[in-house]
C-alpha cells in the first residue's frame, strides 16, 4: 500500500476533501494528515508523497521535507526549489521565454539588514537612478516585496512622492516596483502536475468571496494562450502545483503572479465546481506520483531552468 501525506496548517475543507478522495478511489494509495514527531538526520520516511500545503510559512517543515526528499519521498511541490524561488526572477524568466509581463525593477530594502553596515553597500549606487526606473514602470505602478504572497505589504503608488512616503515604510523587505496592467479581463489558472491546466475567471478587484465569480467574454485563442503560458512557465520553474494569474490589456495575456506554491483551494473561496477539479485532479496526481515512486532515488520535480535547458526556442502565443 503506498502512503500518501497531507501536511496543512489552518486549512480545513481542501485536505479533508483530498484525504477522502485519495482513500475513495482505491488505487493502492492510502492517504492520512502527516504526523511528525521527530525529525532525525539521515532518518527514513515512510511517505511515498507528501502534499505540502504549508512549509512556506514554517521554516520547521521546509526542513522536514528536504529530509524526507533526501529519503526518496515526492516532495510536491519540490521543497528546494521552494526554498530559492522569488517573484523577480520567475518575472526576468518569463521575459527571457517570450512571456509577457509587467515592467518591473527591483529595489534593495529601504533599511540595512541586520548586522550590515554602510560598507556591505559599497557596490551599490545609492540614491539609486530613480528618475530612470519611473520612466521604465510608470505610474501607476505597484510597490510589492520580492518574494512572498497573500497581497501582503502590496501598495498602489500614482506619484514619486507617494512612492518614497510608502517606501520609507517597508523597513528591510526587498521590494519591486511594478508596472500597473489596466485589464479588460483576468485569469486564474490552477495548474497541477506542469500539465493539467483549469483556467477560472478572476476578478481581483472583488471582495475575496466574489472573485471567482467573474466573467469574460474572450476569444477561445486567447484561452488557449493562456493555458500554453500556464504550462510554459510551469514546465520550467518546475512547480507540481501552482496558480497563474494573467491580466489581458488589448488582447495580450500579461502574467502577473505565478509564484503560488499552496494556491487557495478552500470551497467557500474558489466554488463548487473549482474545487471538485482542483481536489479530483490533485487526487490523480498524487496518486500517480506514488504508483511511479522509485526506493532510493530523487522523486522531486524539477523544471527545465534548473536542467540547464532554458532559453533554447523562444514560446510564441497564438492570438
Amino acid at each position: 500500500m503506498k502512503k500518501i501525506g497531507i501536511l496543512f496548517g489552518m486549512e480545513n475543507s481542501f485536505p479533508t476533501a483530498l484525504i477522502q478522495r485519495i482513500n475513495s478511489m482505491n488505487k493502492g494509495c492510502l492517504a492520512e494528515a502527516v504526523h511528525i514527531s521527530q525529525v532525525l538526520q539521515g532518518m527514513q520516511n515512510d511517505y511515498h508523497v507528501i502534499v505540502d500545503r504549508i512549509s512556506h510559512d514554517v521554516p520547521f517543515y521546509r526542513a522536514y521535507l528536504k529530509t524526507a526528499a533526501l529519503a526518496g519521498t515526492a516532495v510536491l511541490n519540490n521543497p528546494f526549489w521552494n526554498s530559492a524561488d522569488e517573484k523577480f526572477f520567475n518575472n526576468s524568466l518569463a521575459h527571457h521565454l517570450h512571456i509577457p509581463v509587467p515592467k518591473t525593477a527591483l529595489l534593495p530594502s529601504f533599511q540595512r539588514p541586520p548586522d550590515t553596515g554602510p560598507t556591505s553597500f559599497r557596490n551599490l549606487s545609492y540614491p539609486m537612478d530613480w528618475q530612470e526606473i519611473f520612466n521604465y514602470t510608470g505610474f501607476p505602478a505597484y510597490l510589492k516585496p520580492f518574494s512572498g504572497g497573500g497581497w501582503k505589504h502590496v501598495y498602489r503608488i500614482e506619484t514619486e512622492n507617494q512612492f518614497f512616503e510608502t517606501y520609507g515604510q517597508t523597513h528591510q523587505l526587498v521590494m519591486m516596483l511594478q508596472e500597473e496592467i489596466l485589464f479588460d479581463a483576468y485569469f486564474r489558472c490552477y495548474v497541477i502536475g506542469g500539465k493539467q491546466v483549469h483556467t477560472m475567471h478572476y476578478d481581483p478587484r472583488l471582495p475575496h468571496a466574489e472573485r471567482y465569480h467573474a466573467h469574460y467574454d474572450v476569444d477561445k485563442r486567447l484561452l488557449k494562450t493562456v493555458a500554453q503560458y500556464a504550462v510554459t512557465l510551469n514546465e520550467y520553474l518546475g512547480y507540481d502545483v501552482n496558480s497563474v494569474e494573467f491580466a489581458v490589456k488589448d488582447g495580450i495575456p500579461y502574467a502577473i503572479d505565478f509564484c503560488n506554491p499552496v494556491p487557495d483551494a478552500d470551497l467557500q473561496s474558489v466554488g463548487a465546481s473549482n474545487f471538485e477539479w482542483i481536489v479530483n485532479t490533485t487526487a490523480e496526481f498524487a496518486i500517480e506520483k506514488a504508483l511511479v515512486h522509485a526506493p532510493g532515488k530523487d522523486n522531486l520535480t524539477w523544471g527545465k531552468y534548473m536542467q540547464h535547458a532554458v532559453l533554447q526556442q523562444p514560446l510564441r502565443g497564438e492570438i
